[in-house]
């Protein structure tokens, strides 16, 4: 009976051969899969933000992946309707197999895209563009000491990393209870050049959704900036809320923002940073491809985002604002820098020969083990330089030795880079070096900065303990790594460093004093205290100077000249003193219990006009003279080493 009243109702509304059912059908069929593609297309473009670009490969994914979808459901739309119709449909002499067969050429769609989208790929790959991708990155040769100006003073050297500058900053915010309940500062700090001095900035994010919802309206009210110098922050409030920020959801997302207003460009490194007056913008860098579809990546542009006001400003690469300091990223110089360096000789010999090749410096971190499944990262510092930031890294060979042959400097805003061929220790060697002079502490090394000191390239750094508090500076001679001096300050640690080599007035101290004249010197700051041990006792004759050297029972290594400290002096193998010290200088010194009885003032003195014995100190005036006692491993030098680079100054 029910097949009957279906057959009639067919025969009544047959329309050129087909029964109205299977129209309908269709229709539906074609409105689940487009919904269904529909729904792809909005996840892309709205929540992936997929520029409409190209060159964009996220464009061809989601077109596949809408076509695939379309062509899913409409076919299973259709096929789970016609069942129960195999009789009408033979009746009206439609066949299955027929539309079975339509049906199936809907998949060729997303079949044609892939196969599109794969060989796009791999027509733009360094093997078939070597000399390409080579050239996108122009790289001149320089001189160190033209280029980068001598570092006379302390204040423009930015030694922080983005982890002490996070750990100040949540203090600074710590304080302020009414900004803290409903704000974190962002883990994204930038490296800027504010007004001629170094500083790291980051702004405040909403603490979640309902945070964000709870204070859309007023926005996000101000900023952290960090001084690397002084190392303190400071919360700096806007006069207007930041609307449109990273943190933000739906339409005052910062980068949706953007992407509805530029729906084909193609950008990315969203950041934030100051102008000169201290007004907060978040700065886009605008990218293209210039090789085949999707390969050599390069940047065109930038686009600037008020975040008070949600104004957009698009400026082509040459008209970026001077205030603006990051346009090209590091990690970007450093690929493009990588393709430089291994493919000017072309592909076939960066794989094979690798004459002439060369790469960034790299490193593994601490939970990754160096084998070949996984990749080494790049790692880079910041300069400041003519009121921009540039980033710097070693350049090695690929190889993989620890040595540098080179330096590469590179101005972030323009992308203009410098290389340098300067051989020496790279950046992990030298922070090796720096951990060593204090290696009791178990004090860990930053990523150091370059600077330039009399025409010496010098590392400098900070030495962090085990919570990330800075304890103390190092800096590390780039040809000679272990020329090395630390310190409780960035000025001290200079000044050591330079009477090391050889230079400026705390050398020309210690020429005055070996001459006989007495000129007072500043004292140094003591930043811890120990009761120590002694088990051995060292006199080194350095320049002149008398050294003593203690070795305490738990090899710990600690140092003072004679001529400061002559208490130090009566101390022998087994006594136990009080020490306050910074790095390994000793500050002060004085003996608690003598290593036999307790009766030392009985002991006599040793006679001037004796020779030292093995553990006593010659007299402080005495002239330097040969010695066969060998110094601690670790000791900078001694009487049968001298410093090159005071040879060189007094040749």
């Amino acid at each position: 009976m029910k097949q009957d009243k279906i057959h009639k109702f067919h025969k009544k509304s047959r329309r050129r051969g087909t029964p109205p059912t299977l129209a309908k059908l269709r229709l539906q069929s074609v409105l689940t899969g487009a919904a269904a593609a529909a729904v792809i297309l909005f996840i892309s473009f709205y929540f992936l933000l997929t520029p409409l670009n190209l060159h964009a490969p996220m464009l061809w994914i989601t077109a596949f992946l809408a076509t695939l979808a379309f062509a899913l459901f409409n076919n299973l739309t259709f096929a789970l309707g016609c069942q129960g119709y195999e009789n009408e449909m033979a009746n009206e002499r439609v066949s299955w197999r027929e539309l079975s067969e339509k049906l199936s050429l809907l998949y060729f769609i997303p079949l044609i895209l892939f196969a599109f989208t794969i060989l796009a790929a791999l027509s733009g790959i360094s093997a078939l563009h070597a000399g390409a991708y080579a050239s996108l990155l122009k790289v001149e040769d320089a001189v160190f000491e033209d280029d980068l100006a001598e570092t006379l003073g302390t204040d423009s050297i930015a030694l922080m990393d983005t982890m002490s500058a996070q750990m100040l900053g949540d203090r600074e915010i710590g304080s302020l209870s009414n900004v803290v309940s409903q704000y974190n500062v962002s883990d994204d700090y930038t490296q800027i050049d504010f007004n001629g001095s170094p500083k790291k900035v980051a702004a405040l994010d909403y603490a979640g959704f309902f945070k964000w919802n709870n204070n859309k309206g007023e926005g996000v009210p101000g900023y952290v900036t960090v001084d690397p110098v002084s190392m303190s922050a400071s919360y700096q409030e806007c006069a207007s809320g930041m609307i449109y920020v990273p943190s933000a959801y739906f339409g005052q997302d910062a980068a949706r923002h953007i992407r509805m207003h530029y729906p084909t460009v193609m950008f990315g490194n969203l950041h934030f940073e100051i102008d000169k007056e201290g007004h907060p913008y978040y700065v886009a860098s605008i990218y293209d491809k210039t090789i085949s579809l999707f390969g050599g990546k390069t940047v065109k542009g930038a686009i600037i985002l008020d975040p008070a006001t949600g104004e957009l400003t698009r400026y082509d690469l040459a008209d970026v604002p001077v205030w603006v300091d990051v346009v090209y990223d590091g990690d970007l110089i450093c690929e493009q820098y990588n393709w430089f360096g291994t493919l000017q000789n072309g592909f076939v010999n960066s794989v094979f020969g690798k004459k002439g090749c060369k790469q960034v410096t790299t490193y593994y971190s601490d939970d990754d083990d160096e084998s070949d499944d996984v990749a080494p990262t790049s790692d880079y510092g910041f300069v400041a330089k003519d009121s921009d930031i540039w980033i710097y890294t070693g350049i090695t060979s690929v190889n993989g030795d620890s040595s540098n042959i080179g330096f590469l400097l590179a101005n972030e805003r323009t992308g203009e880079t410098h290389y340098y061929e300067i051989a020496g220790a790279d950046e992990k060697s030298a922070m090796a070096a720096a951990e060593g002079e204090v290696q009791e502490k178990g004090y860990q090394a930053s990523f150091p900065s370059l600077i330039n000191v009399d025409g010496n390239p010098t590392y400098i750094m900070v030495l962090k303990d085990a919570s990330g508090l800075v304890k103390l500076y190092a800096a590390v001679n780039v040809e000679q790594y272990n020329l090395v001096t630390t310190a409780a300050t960035q000025a001290e640690c200079m000044s050591r460093y330079r009477s090391l080599l050889g230079l400026g007035e705390a050398a020309e101290e210690n020429n005055l004093s070996s001459a006989g004249e007495q000129v007072s010197e500043e004292p140094l700051t003591a930043t811890d205290e120990a009761v120590i041990r002694i088990r051995d006792i060292r006199y080194i004759t350095i320049d002149g100077n008398t050294w003593i050297y203690l070795i305490d029972d738990k090899d710990g290594l600690y140092r003072a000249k004679a001529s400061a400290h002559e208490e130090m002096l009566l101390l022998e193998a087994g006594d136990t003193a009080a020490i306050t010290y910074t790095g390994k200088e000793i500050v002060t010194c004085s003996k608690k219990t003598s290593g036999g009885d307790n009766t030392s003032d009985n002991r006599p003195m040793p006679d001037e006009a004796d020779a030292p014995k093995d553990n006593t100190a010659p007299p402080a005036d005495a002239p330097a003279q040969d010695s066969d006692m060998t110094p601690p491993a670790d000791a900078p030098g001694g009487v049968e080493k001298k410093l090159p680079a005071t040879e060189q100054k007094t040749s």
